[in-house]
Parts: C-alpha cells; sequence; structure tokens
C-alpha cells in the first residue's frame, strides 16, 4: 500500500479507523456513507463490501461512538459526521486517552528515580532518540553540551534548548553549519558555540550530548539516508548517567579536554 493517503484515501481512512478501534465493519460502513453522505443499509453494503446483514450492527457502533446519526424511516436512513468533525472527535479522545496513560505511568513510577544508572543503555531510531534527547534537555539543570549534524536539529530540539535556557541553563553547541549556529543564536543568544572534534558531514556520527556533567549520550546514523524517522536502522544511540557510569566518565573527559581547550584559544 502507498504511503501517500491522497493516492488511495478509501484504504488509507479505513486503515486509520481501525487504529482507532472500529471494527473492520464499522470502519468500511463510515467511510462509504462518508462517501455518499446518507444512504440505507443496502446503499451501504453495495459500495463497501460490507454483507448487508452486518451494516446493522456497524451502524450500532458507529452510532454509539457519534459517529452516524439515525434518520427513523423505511427503509432507515443513515448519515455520517464530517471529515472535520470526525478527526476532531478522534483527537480529543486521543487525548483523552493520553493523558489517562500518562497519570496511569507517572503514579506506577517510583517517587525519585535512581540517580546512578548502572551500565550502558541503548535506544534505536531517530524517533525514539530525539523523545530522549528532549528529555534529557528538559530534565537539565546547569549545563547542556551537545554536539551534532545539522539534519538532526529539529525544530523541537532548538525549542527545548530555548526552554532549558529560559532556566539558567548553559547551553554549548557544536557539529552544524554557520548559517544553523546564527540561527541557534538569534533564538537563544547565550548559548555558546565551540568547534567540533571532527568533520561530522564525513562520518555517520549522529549525535554526542552532556547534561549537567553527569548523563551522556551518543549516536550513528545507521542507515538514515534510506530509512524513516522512526525505523530502528535509521540511528542507534547509547547513553548513560551517574558519576561513576563508564560511558559518562569517558565522554566527559573528552569534552572537559574540549571545552578547556576552546577556552584557551
Amino acid at each position: 500500500m502507498s504511503n501517500d493517503p491522497v493516492e488511495d484515501p478509501q484504504t488509507a481512512a479505513i486503515e486509520q479507523l481501525e487504529r482507532f478501534g472500529l471494527s473492520a465493519y464499522a470502519a468500511r460502513t463510515f467511510v462509504a456513507l462518508a462517501s455518499l453522505g446518507t444512504g440505507t443499509a443496502r446503499d451501504v453494503s453495495q459500495v463497501s463490501e460490507v454483507p448487508r446483514t452486518r451494516v446493522y450492527d456497524a451502524i450500532d457502533e458507529l452510532h454509539d461512538r457519534g459517529l452516524v446519526d439515525i434518520l427513523q424511516s423505511s427503509p432507515k436512513q443513515f448519515w455520517a459526521i464530517s471529515a472535520e468533525t470526525a478527526s476532531r472527535t478522534f483527537e480529543h479522545e486521543l487525548q483523552h486517552r493520553t493523558e489517562i496513560l500518562r497519570t496511569a505511568l507517572s503514579e506506577l513510577e517510583p517517587i525519585e528515580r535512581r540517580a546512578e544508572q548502572r551500565g550502558v543503555w541503548t535506544v534505536n531510531g531517530q524517533t525514539a532518540v530525539t523523545e530522549r534527547v528532549l528529555e534529557f534537555f528538559s530534565n537539565a539543570d546547569d549545563e547542556i553540551v551537545y554536539m551534532t549534524v545539522e539534519g538532526l536539529l529539529t525544530e523541537d530540539l532548538i525549542e527545548g534548548l530555548g526552554e532549558a535556557a529560559e532556566r539558567g541553563v548553559s547551553i554549548k553547541l557544536a557539529g552544524v553549519s554557520t548559517e544553523v549556529q546564527e540561527r541557534i543564536q538569534d533564538e537563544i543568544p547565550g548559548a555558546t558555540m565551540f568547534e567540533s572534534l571532527w568533520v561530522w558531514s564525513d562520518t555517520s556520527a549522529g549525535r554526542l550530548m552532556m547534561v549537567d556533567g553527569r548523563k551522556t549520550l551518543v549516536s550513528a546514523l545507521v542507515n538514515g539516508a534510506d530509512a524513516s524517522l522512526s525505523d530502528p536502522r535509521s540511528e542507534t544511540a547509547i547513553w548513560g548517567e551517574g558519576d561513576t557510569n563508564s560511558l559518562v566518565v569517558i565522554l566527559k573527559a573528552i569534552f572537559t579536554w574540549r571545552l578547556d581547550a576552546e577556552e584557551r584559544t
């Protein structure tokens, strides 16, 4: 199936409706009504390949979720809510479910996360790595040292750095082009730029970071050109936390040496 919903809107709509919890028959019925405007069970069955006897069950499911209205005529007529209203309905439902999940998971977490994470942890995929970086940004208290290739410095990361700077966190950034440096300094005037350890464009390096001198992350672009952002092949990162964590000790020594060298020049 094509990734472009415009090329096959019917299949794309059915697939997404099923992901929102509708049964296959209910999803097909709603899509049929969306294209018809209004229709009877016979009309729906003819354009949706849903057996006529199952259309009524599908209508009951859709009606319970507020997605269709029923005209008590003979035969009964069914009307689907607009695409905008349906999208807004599912968006509100998703937000509600997300909030319930966030609350439940928060109550399950330890009162205080362990300050010392033994060993080195692995995370795969650019989307997942970015989320981990944003989490580290949001928990920073004193300093963020961040080195990255230009393509990985997205707007949400710049926003995360800006929010940290507003909290008084020192921002030190390297590895990006002059143009990006100028844009960051416009948005984060207090950010300090320093020279990278190497020419990142000639390597498969993704990012290196250190937060508060006790949390570090390093990543490599495994197959970023050919993989989607959520594909585990797109980027792989390892991270560690704690004053005696081996990854932290090594990267802290590298960062300290590099930053000290910058200050001496």
